[in-house]
């Protein structure tokens, strides 16, 4: 089924909202096994809203939007969609009755009257309960076409679709979609594309297609079959197959963040980790803590931008920074060597490194990066150069290709 996502809201237009509705959806819709073709976007006026529907309709049978069902007067969704779905407004007193208790929840008193107004839906409606917000959604079929109008607040446009329209759309739906997502480090788009190539030019079903995502890169194998168990038996042949030719790049199989990994090993094998960063700033230790539960492996992370901090609070001899120089593979093991002696953690990781956009030579370019590593008798030094995007890019990398050493060497 051909569906277009619609965003409403002059704020998305404004750029004053990142609209993570639209990737949430198209994710979601297309392991449903719903062809998503269009994105748009469109302000809170009453006649472009119309327009829109009626334009995404002439090529699609279905239109899901969020955002205008809030009860602000600017908020014109459900009046839209009734008018071009043929249907007219009535009030619901149950829904009326939903709101009602969820506003008492809040302590916010009388309901208003603009909040009564949310109650007030197409006859027609399959009604969506929000227990996030007081705004309702709702589905409309007319004709074989349908919309369902979702919120705009993600939290709220979430939590209704998994509750309520995911189920909607499963009764719709003849087939299952599986897919698994397959994270990599250390190999490019490009590479990653050409050494699958056979692969991807046989596919029938299972399909792969290649994803680009900031210093790494993602595979997504999915399998549209009559049921979920005949759909995972196919992906899962795929991902042998995969892992067979690029096993070594592979960090998930399930789509998670390599810090993600990499603090759950830490974690199951109970080791503790310290860091010292210069040109990451703290970065490490930063994307650690957000990890619950890390607070069982991480000590400490101690920042040592410059090399009066190097040798303070890590112990690098000075002799060390004159002869090699602060971005060197012999300051980055005397790094992690202090690091050693002043916390006594298991891991010891330490990063130095040019940044940039300023402070390249011909012998150090913009970019380059030594990454010192202990753990038990494992001692390495790992040098990376990185190509001079930015200094937000080099620095994310870094980060990456420290979190890359922990995972394969643990």
């Amino acid at each position: 089924m051909k569906t277009a996502i619609l965003s409403v809201g002059t704020e998305l237009l404004f750029g004053q909202i990142t609209n993570t509705n639209t990737v949430y959806l198209s994710q979601q819709m297309n392991m449903l096994g719903f062809d998503v073709m269009y994105h748009y976007t469109v302000g809170d006026n009453l006649g472009r809203v119309a327009e829109m529907i009626e334009l995404a309709f002439k090529d699609c049978d279905m239109v899901l939007t969020t955002g205008g069902l809030g009860p602000t007067q600017d908020d014109l969704t459900k009046e839209v969609a009734c008018k071009v779905m043929g249907d007219e407004l009535v009030m619901m007193d149950d829904v009326l009755d939903e709101i009602i208790a969820y506003m008492k929840t809040l302590r916010r008193g009388e309901i208003t009257e603009n909040n009564r107004k949310q109650a007030v839906l197409p006859s027609r409606a399959e009604v969506f309960h929000n227990d996030a917000g007081t705004a309702p959604g709702f589905a409309l079929e007319k004709d074989g076409k349908y919309i369902i109008c979702m919120p705009g607040p993600p939290r709220e446009m979430t939590r209704m679709f998994e509750m309520s329209v995911l189920p909607f759309l499963q009764r719709m739906s003849e087939d299952v979609i599986y897919y698994r997502m397959i994270r990599t480090f250390g190999i490019g788009e490009s590479k990653l594309e050409t050494v699958l190539l056979d692969l991807i030019n046989d596919q029938t079903d299972p399909t792969l297609a290649t994803y680009a995502k900031e210093g790494e890169a993602c595979l997504r194998i999915a399998s549209k079959r009559k049921t979920k168990e005949e759909a995972k038996e196919a992906v899962d042949k795929m991902l042998s197959r995969v892992q067979e030719i690029i096993g070594d790049y592979i960090y998930s199989c399930d789509d998670e963040e390599l810090v993600q990994v990499v603090c759950r090993k830490l974690m199951e094998k109970e080791l503790t980790i310290s860091s010292a960063e210069s040109c990451t700033g703290g970065m490490f230790a930063a994307a650690l803590t957000e990890v619950s539960g890390i607070s069982k492996s991480f000590q400490r992370g101690l920042v040592t931008y410059s090399n009066e901090a190097k040798m303070d609070e890590l112990g690098v001899s000075s002799d060390t920074l004159e002869k090699y120089g602060a971005v060197s593979e012999e300051t980055a093991i005397e790094m992690a060597e202090g690091l050693k002696r002043v916390s006594g953690s298991d891991i010891c990781i330490s990063v130095t490194g040019i940044a940039g956009p300023g402070g390249g030579t011909r012998e150090k370019p913009v970019g380059l990066v030594y990454i010192g590593f202990i753990y038990g008798d494992k001692k390495l030094c790992k040098k990376v150069q990185m190509r001079n995007v930015s200094r937000k890019w080099n620095r994310h990398y870094a980060l990456l290709s420290m979190l890359d050493i922990i995972n394969k060497n643990i």
